[in-house]
């Protein structure tokens, strides 16, 4: 099986997601300042816990979802070590949860 098969079936455990995006969602809360990089990260986590929320989930809506919050943590990474967050676990996590 190639990758890409592998990828296409790997199943997201929603409660793990869940998990993930509060405490990501916590930890925002507790950065001082509206960086624009921050304010991304911010609303990608909204959306995602929106997604979660919703009644009827896209499993690759919430894999698009978890793709984005990865980047966004990517591009907000200074700001978000200066104010003691750690983005490498996020990271790493999201790429478990993905399966990647």
């Amino acid at each position: 099986m190639t990758a890409e098969g592998k990828q296409q079936t790997h199943e997201v455990d929603l409660q793990e997601v869940g998990r993930l995006v509060d405490a990501l969602e916590k930890d925002l809360d507790g950065i001082a300042g509206s960086s624009p990089d921050i304010q991304r990260l911010r609303d990608e986590v909204q959306t995602l816990k929106s997604v979660l929320e919703s009644p009827v989930r896209h499993p690759h809506r919430v894999k698009d979802g978890l793709h984005s919050i990865r980047e966004g943590i990517e591009a907000a990474l200074d700001t978000a070590v200066a104010q003691g967050v750690k983005p490498g676990q996020y990271i790493a996590e999201i790429g478990r949860i993905l399966g990647l």
